[in-house]
């Protein structure tokens, strides 16, 4: 009777996607049809595991994937190809779907700038998301919130953009994070919006878009 043969070896366990130090250059990509639509470097100020917050420099270079998306071109596209408002601090948690944006005016804290995104997927070099149009803005001044770019939202979730599974998810997210505000008990503090950069932390260089895989795999 023949042996019965070995029983296969189960396969090591995947890694954990390490975490970034603090002060490291790393991409955050919008990723569209498999492919980058958006990506540009940012600083990492810290990466505990439960929140990764990011600096976006002023006068960051954007690299804009060539195209075509089923959305078309990035948005940002027509303003140009480097960040030109004032310096960002990007906080985003595992899981989430939307990061939270400071956002300055003169040097002066101004708001909070919820951007609804795909949760962050961890890279060897940095993060992927995708933004989903929808975004919230929070005054400083305690004044009411209110919603951006909620028509196109709407217009893109009706025209087949996102499925209807993603556009309920994308609605749920945006009504718990509205309930954190309106309760008064939001996760970002004005630690964050009292940040300030180190005078060396100044825009990184561009990022080269990754080569396109030609061997038909």
């Amino acid at each position: 009777m023949p042996e019965s043969p070995e029983p296969p070896h189960p396969a090591p366990p995947a890694a954990a996607p390490r975490r970034f130090a603090p002060g490291e250059v790393i991409l955050r990509r919008e990723v569209l049809d498999g492919r980058v639509w958006l990506m540009y470097p940012v600083r990492v100020i810290e990466d505990h595991g439960d929140l990764l917050a990011v600096h976006l420099a002023h006068g960051t270079p954007l690299t804009y994937g060539p195209g075509p998306f089923r959305w078309g071109p990035h948005p940002w596209q027509r303003v140009g190809d480097t960040w030109r408002s004032e310096d960002v601090v990007q906080l985003q948690r595992p899981g989430d779907g939307y990061a939270v944006w400071t956002r300055h005016h003169e040097g002066v804290f101004a708001g909070w700038y919820v951007n609804f995104q795909q949760p962050f997927r961890r890279t060897p070099a940095g993060f992927d998301t995708l933004d989903q149009e929808l975004d919230l803005w929070i005054p400083a001044d305690g004044g009411p919130h209110r919603w951006k770019d909620r028509r196109e939202f709407e217009d893109r979730a009706a025209s087949g953009g996102f499925t209807p599974d993603e556009a309920a998810a994308v609605r749920a997210e945006a009504a718990r994070v509205t309930a954190l505000v309106d309760r008064g008990t939001p996760w970002w503090t004005r630690r964050w919006s009292d940040w300030r950069p180190d005078p060396t932390w100044t825009a990184p260089p561009r990022a080269a878009l990754p080569r396109p895989d030609r061997s038909g795999t």
